[in-house]
Protein backbone atom coordinates (compact mmCIF):
# COMPACT_ATOMS: atom_id res chain seq x y z
CA UNK A 1 0.00 0.00 0.00
CA UNK A 2 1.43 3.41 -0.42
CA UNK A 3 2.65 5.25 2.62
CA UNK A 4 3.71 8.65 1.07
CA UNK A 5 0.67 9.63 -0.89
CA UNK A 6 0.66 13.37 -1.35
CA UNK A 7 4.11 13.41 0.02
CA UNK A 8 7.05 15.38 -1.68
CA UNK A 9 10.42 13.73 -1.26
CA UNK A 10 14.22 15.23 -1.75
CA UNK A 11 16.65 13.03 -2.80
CA UNK A 12 20.69 14.82 -3.12
CA UNK A 13 22.72 12.70 -5.08
CA UNK A 14 19.77 10.85 -6.27
CA UNK A 15 21.25 10.32 -10.04
CA UNK A 16 22.90 6.96 -9.30
CA UNK A 17 23.32 4.16 -7.07
CA UNK A 18 21.65 4.65 -3.51
CA UNK A 19 20.39 7.61 -3.99
CA UNK A 20 18.68 6.22 -7.44
CA UNK A 21 17.45 3.47 -5.91
CA UNK A 22 15.67 5.94 -2.63
CA UNK A 23 13.69 8.37 -5.47
CA UNK A 24 12.34 5.34 -6.97
CA UNK A 25 11.27 3.44 -3.97
CA UNK A 26 9.56 6.93 -2.37
CA UNK A 27 8.29 7.30 -6.02
CA UNK A 28 6.63 3.80 -5.96
CA UNK A 29 5.05 4.27 -2.26
CA UNK A 30 3.59 7.54 -3.63
CA UNK A 31 5.98 10.64 -3.20
CA UNK A 32 6.52 13.01 -5.60
CA UNK A 33 10.27 13.15 -6.03
CA UNK A 34 13.04 15.26 -6.65
CA UNK A 35 16.50 14.63 -6.75
CA UNK A 36 19.80 16.70 -7.24
CA UNK A 37 23.06 15.39 -9.42
CA UNK A 38 26.78 17.42 -10.04
CA UNK A 39 27.30 16.28 -13.47
CA UNK A 40 25.39 13.47 -15.45
CA UNK A 41 22.39 14.89 -16.74
CA UNK A 42 21.32 12.08 -18.43
CA UNK A 43 21.48 10.23 -15.51
CA UNK A 44 19.04 12.15 -14.14
CA UNK A 45 17.08 12.25 -16.57
CA UNK A 46 16.40 8.08 -16.62
CA UNK A 47 15.38 8.04 -13.31
CA UNK A 48 12.92 11.52 -13.41
CA UNK A 49 12.15 9.22 -16.40
CA UNK A 50 11.39 5.74 -14.36
CA UNK A 51 9.55 8.34 -11.68
CA UNK A 52 7.22 9.78 -13.73
CA UNK A 53 6.13 5.97 -15.43
CA UNK A 54 4.78 5.35 -11.93
CA UNK A 55 2.52 7.96 -12.47
CA UNK A 56 4.60 10.58 -9.24
CA UNK A 57 5.57 14.00 -10.64
CA UNK A 58 9.48 14.16 -10.85
CA UNK A 59 12.26 16.74 -11.14
CA UNK A 60 15.59 16.78 -11.46
CA UNK A 61 18.03 20.00 -10.58
CA UNK A 62 21.57 20.26 -11.06
CA UNK A 63 23.43 21.23 -7.75
CA UNK A 64 27.07 20.03 -6.74
CA UNK A 65 26.83 19.48 -2.84
CA UNK A 66 29.45 21.70 -2.08
CA UNK A 67 28.00 24.52 -3.76
CA UNK A 68 26.03 25.53 -0.81
CA UNK A 69 24.17 28.15 -2.96
CA UNK A 70 23.33 25.72 -5.28
CA UNK A 71 21.94 23.17 -2.61
CA UNK A 72 20.10 26.00 -0.89
CA UNK A 73 18.83 26.93 -4.64
CA UNK A 74 17.74 22.68 -5.48
CA UNK A 75 16.01 22.94 -2.03
CA UNK A 76 13.53 26.09 -2.90
CA UNK A 77 12.92 24.89 -6.54
CA UNK A 78 11.49 21.69 -4.89
CA UNK A 79 9.20 23.92 -2.52
CA UNK A 80 8.54 25.97 -5.32
CA UNK A 81 7.58 22.96 -7.65
CA UNK A 82 5.63 20.83 -5.43
CA UNK A 83 4.64 23.72 -2.91
CA UNK A 84 6.30 22.01 0.24
CA UNK A 85 8.85 19.40 1.66
CA UNK A 86 8.29 16.42 3.77
CA UNK A 87 10.84 14.14 3.31
CA UNK A 88 14.99 15.06 2.88
CA UNK A 89 17.21 12.78 2.09
CA UNK A 90 20.75 13.35 2.50
CA UNK A 91 22.33 11.07 0.17
CA UNK A 92 24.94 13.32 -1.70
CA UNK A 93 29.10 12.17 -0.68
CA UNK A 94 32.14 11.30 -1.98
CA UNK A 95 35.40 10.06 -0.60
CA UNK A 96 38.92 9.97 -1.99
CA UNK A 97 40.56 6.56 -0.42
CA UNK A 98 44.13 7.14 0.43
CA UNK A 99 46.05 7.29 3.40
CA UNK A 100 45.67 10.26 5.80
CA UNK A 101 49.34 11.59 6.16
CA UNK A 102 48.82 11.34 2.29
CA UNK A 103 45.40 12.82 1.78
CA UNK A 104 46.09 16.86 0.68
CA UNK A 105 43.79 19.79 1.91
CA UNK A 106 42.10 20.21 -0.98
CA UNK A 107 40.76 16.25 -0.96
CA UNK A 108 39.98 16.58 2.92
CA UNK A 109 37.87 19.87 2.23
CA UNK A 110 35.86 18.02 -0.65
CA UNK A 111 35.19 15.50 1.61
CA UNK A 112 33.89 17.86 4.32
CA UNK A 113 32.15 20.27 2.04
CA UNK A 114 30.09 17.20 0.26
CA UNK A 115 29.41 14.76 3.21
CA UNK A 116 28.80 17.22 5.73
CA UNK A 117 28.54 20.94 5.09
CA UNK A 118 26.12 20.04 2.24
CA UNK A 119 23.87 18.38 4.59
CA UNK A 120 23.87 21.46 7.16
CA UNK A 121 23.07 23.61 4.69
CA UNK A 122 19.50 21.44 2.69
CA UNK A 123 18.19 20.53 6.12
CA UNK A 124 18.28 24.22 6.97
CA UNK A 125 16.58 24.80 3.90
CA UNK A 126 14.40 21.86 3.99
CA UNK A 127 13.22 22.71 7.25
CA UNK A 128 11.66 26.27 6.15
CA UNK A 129 9.80 24.31 3.83
CA UNK A 130 8.73 21.11 6.16
CA UNK A 131 5.11 20.76 7.94
CA UNK A 132 4.76 19.51 10.75
CA UNK A 133 5.81 15.44 10.99
CA UNK A 134 8.17 15.69 8.03
CA UNK A 135 11.34 13.62 8.17
CA UNK A 136 15.19 14.35 7.50
CA UNK A 137 17.10 11.23 6.84
CA UNK A 138 20.48 11.32 6.30
CA UNK A 139 22.91 8.28 4.59
CA UNK A 140 25.67 7.57 6.41
CA UNK A 141 27.83 4.76 6.76
CA UNK A 142 28.87 1.94 9.32
CA UNK A 143 32.23 3.61 8.86
CA UNK A 144 30.82 6.64 11.26
CA UNK A 145 30.67 3.47 13.61
CA UNK A 146 33.89 1.68 13.25
CA UNK A 147 36.53 2.67 10.75
CA UNK A 148 38.22 -0.68 9.68
CA UNK A 149 39.08 0.88 6.38
CA UNK A 150 43.05 2.30 5.89
CA UNK A 151 42.65 5.23 3.78
CA UNK A 152 39.40 6.44 4.55
CA UNK A 153 39.53 8.40 8.04
CA UNK A 154 38.62 11.74 6.63
CA UNK A 155 35.24 9.99 5.06
CA UNK A 156 34.94 8.30 8.41
CA UNK A 157 35.12 11.44 10.41
CA UNK A 158 32.65 13.09 7.90
CA UNK A 159 29.99 9.75 8.63
CA UNK A 160 30.87 10.23 11.99
CA UNK A 161 29.67 13.61 12.43
CA UNK A 162 26.10 12.62 11.05
CA UNK A 163 25.30 10.73 14.50
CA UNK A 164 25.55 13.49 16.78
CA UNK A 165 24.04 15.91 14.09
CA UNK A 166 20.69 13.68 13.65
CA UNK A 167 20.43 13.71 17.35
CA UNK A 168 20.76 17.11 18.13
CA UNK A 169 18.29 17.65 15.47
CA UNK A 170 15.64 15.39 16.64
CA UNK A 171 15.69 17.36 19.68
CA UNK A 172 15.18 21.05 18.32
CA UNK A 173 12.50 19.80 16.02
CA UNK A 174 10.71 16.99 18.03
CA UNK A 175 8.07 19.55 18.47
CA UNK A 176 7.18 19.42 15.03
CA UNK A 177 6.45 15.90 14.84
CA UNK A 178 9.66 16.09 12.69
CA UNK A 179 11.73 13.34 12.87
CA UNK A 180 15.77 12.79 11.94
CA UNK A 181 17.28 10.09 11.51
CA UNK A 182 20.58 8.15 10.21
CA UNK A 183 20.89 5.31 7.81
CA UNK A 184 24.28 3.64 7.94
CA UNK A 185 25.29 1.48 4.99
CA UNK A 186 28.36 -0.96 4.47
CA UNK A 187 29.24 -2.16 1.54
CA UNK A 188 26.55 -1.71 -1.11
CA UNK A 189 27.38 -2.40 -4.60
CA UNK A 190 27.60 0.78 -6.85
CA UNK A 191 29.51 2.53 -9.45
CA UNK A 192 31.49 3.79 -6.64
CA UNK A 193 32.29 0.58 -4.48
CA UNK A 194 31.22 -2.46 -6.69
CA UNK A 195 31.40 -5.37 -5.37
CA UNK A 196 33.72 -6.98 -8.22
CA UNK A 197 36.43 -4.51 -7.37
CA UNK A 198 39.92 -5.24 -5.84
CA UNK A 199 39.34 -3.69 -3.08
CA UNK A 200 35.78 -5.33 -2.25
CA UNK A 201 37.72 -8.43 -0.58
CA UNK A 202 38.57 -6.83 2.98
CA UNK A 203 34.75 -5.38 3.03
CA UNK A 204 33.64 -8.52 1.76
CA UNK A 205 35.15 -10.46 4.90
CA UNK A 206 34.26 -8.13 7.11
CA UNK A 207 30.74 -8.63 6.72
CA UNK A 208 28.48 -11.54 8.87
CA UNK A 209 26.38 -12.25 5.86
CA UNK A 210 29.64 -12.47 3.31
CA UNK A 211 27.90 -10.72 0.83
CA UNK A 212 27.58 -6.93 -0.42
CA UNK A 213 24.32 -5.39 0.23
CA UNK A 214 21.85 -4.05 -2.59
CA UNK A 215 21.15 -0.72 -3.04
CA UNK A 216 17.91 -1.95 -2.90
CA UNK A 217 17.98 -2.92 0.80
CA UNK A 218 18.98 0.56 1.79
CA UNK A 219 15.68 2.56 0.01
CA UNK A 220 13.71 -0.54 1.64
CA UNK A 221 15.16 0.91 5.51
CA UNK A 222 14.66 4.19 4.02
CA UNK A 223 11.45 4.26 2.86
CA UNK A 224 10.68 2.92 6.43
CA UNK A 225 11.92 5.53 8.51
CA UNK A 226 10.43 7.74 5.91
CA UNK A 227 6.56 6.28 6.39
CA UNK A 228 4.37 7.12 9.41
CA UNK A 229 4.90 3.79 10.57
CA UNK A 230 8.39 4.71 11.88
CA UNK A 231 6.75 8.12 13.54
CA UNK A 232 8.48 7.21 16.79
CA UNK A 233 11.77 6.80 15.81
CA UNK A 234 13.68 9.74 15.82
CA UNK A 235 17.26 10.42 17.04
CA UNK A 236 18.61 6.96 16.27
CA UNK A 237 21.54 5.75 14.06
CA UNK A 238 20.50 2.58 12.07
CA UNK A 239 22.55 0.09 10.06
CA UNK A 240 22.03 -1.91 7.21
CA UNK A 241 25.81 -3.45 6.77
CA UNK A 242 25.26 -6.97 6.21
CA UNK A 243 26.91 -7.53 10.06
CA UNK A 244 29.27 -5.20 9.57
CA UNK A 245 29.58 -3.90 12.99
CA UNK A 246 28.25 -6.70 14.41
Amino acid sequence: MPTLTNKVALITGGSRGIGAAIAQRLAANGADVAITYARDAQAAAAVVTAIESTGQRALAVQADAADTEAVAAAVNKTAATFGHIDVLVNNAGTAFPRLFEEATLEEMDRVIDINFHGVLVAAQAALKHMPDNGRIISIGSCLGERDMTPGMTAYAATKGAFRMFTQGLAREVGSRGITVNNVQPGPIDTDLNPAAAEWAAPQLANTALHRYGHVEEVASLVAFVASPEASYITGANLTVDGGTNA
